[in-house]
Parts: C-alpha cells; structure tokens; sequence
C-alpha cells in the first residue's frame, strides 16, 4: 500500500481528501505543522507527498520546503493549488504535478499513480492508437506526432472514452453521465465546450479525430 503525506493545514475539506484517498486505496496522513515536514517525512518515509500551496504564512516558504524534501528524499510532489494562484506557481522543477481546487479525486489518484514507482509502465496493451495519437492509459497521457499534448482531466477522460468506443455515436446526455457522472447538474453543453476545446489542441488540417453527428452528439472516427 503506497503511503500518501498531505502537507496542508487540517480543514473539511483537507480531512476530507483524506478519507476518499484511503477509500481509494492509499495510506494517508495529514502533517498540518510545514516546519515538521521534513522531520515526518524522514521518519514515516511516504512515497508522495501532496502540499497545499496555500494557507501558509508565506507561499515561498512552501516552495522552500518543497525543494527540501525533493532535494532529502527525491520523493514525486504534487501542489494542491486554487485556480487564482496557478500562475504564480510557474516553473518549479520540485513539483511535479499539481492539481485544481476544487478537488477532484479521480484526477488525483490518476495523477499520483502515475509518479508512483512500478504503477506507471505501460505496454502497448495499455494504449489506444489512431495514427500519430497515442492515448497511454497507463501514464494517463497523450501524444500526438510523438509530442506529449497538455490536456484537463475531463478533457482527458472524455477523450479516452470516445476513442474507446471508436465509430460509436454518443449524446450529450450519454457522455454527461458516462464522464462527468450521473450526479453532475451542468448543462450538456459542457461536453460541447470541451469537445472545442480537444479540437483545438488535437486537430489540425490533417487531423481530425471528432465528429459530430448533426442533432444526435459525438463520436469518434480517427485520423482522416
């Protein structure tokens, strides 16, 4: 079981991340003190760490002790960062992902299992190919002419559900629960926003994955 330390400032919202990962299968525990951080970590020997980029007395303090503990224990560090503050983040080379409040949970476990050692290899069987796109389920990652294409969770997910389901025609309504999940309220043209904007980062003049099916929904139909 791989061991999760989640450096953050105890609240509902930190406890309850806590529990969902341990539901999902991790150890987890909260060091709420960043002073004792690095003391925690040396004696518990986590396998990721997760900081919270906010909520401290100063945010180069974390970046600070984020670079300590990459520098002490090479560990993968993920920065749980609130959407207003993601570009003052900026470059670090002691993060290595990071991920939007609020929350989603699924993202995350995808993300931590792909720094985690011995769950990110992946083999052919593990890839959806259509020309020069490869969707690696194992990485959760996608490339495109051999260059790694930067998608959102939802955009990701979408994505690798329809590229599943090749030549399949899907509604709105159908790819709302399939992704988003039946307990989602938004509207269905939030599948159309990130249909736009896959497209826009996957198709070009000579690329073209998507296809709509006038007044029914989307499928997809691989590379012209």
């Amino acid at each position: 079981m791989f061991n999760i330390f989640v450096i953050a400032k105890e609240d509902k919202t930190i406890t309850e991340l806590r529990s969902e990962l341990i539901q999902n299968g991790f150890a987890c525990s909260i060091v709420s003190d960043e002073n004792e951080a690095i003391e925690e970590i040396a004696e518990h020997s986590p396998d990721l760490v997760l900081v919270a980029m906010d909520g401290y007395s100063t945010n180069s303090g974390i970046r600070e002790l984020c670079q300590r503990i990459k520098l002490a224990r090479q560990l993968p560090i993920i920065a749980l960062v609130a959407r207003e503050a993601l570009d003052s983040l900026g470059i670090d080379p002691s993060i290595d992902d990071f991920v939007i409040k609020p929350y989603d949970v699924r993202e995350l476990v995808l993300r931590a299992k792909r720094l985690l050692p011995g769950t990110s290899s992946s083999d052919n069987s593990e890839q959806i190919r259509c020309g020069d796109l490869v969707i690696d389920l194992a990485k959760c990652e996608v490339s495109l002419a051999g260059e790694v294409v930067l998608l959102a969770f939802r955009e990701y997910e979408l994505l690798k559900f329809l590229a599943s389901n090749g030549g399949r025609v899907f509604t709105r309504e159908a790819l709302l629960n399939k992704v988003w999940g039946y307990d989602y309220y938004g509207g269905d043209r939030t599948v159309d926003v990130h249909i736009r904007r896959l497209r826009s980062k996957l198709e070009d003049a000579t690329h073209t994955f998507i296809e709509t099916v006038r007044n029914i929904g989307y499928r997809f139909r691989g590379s012209n």
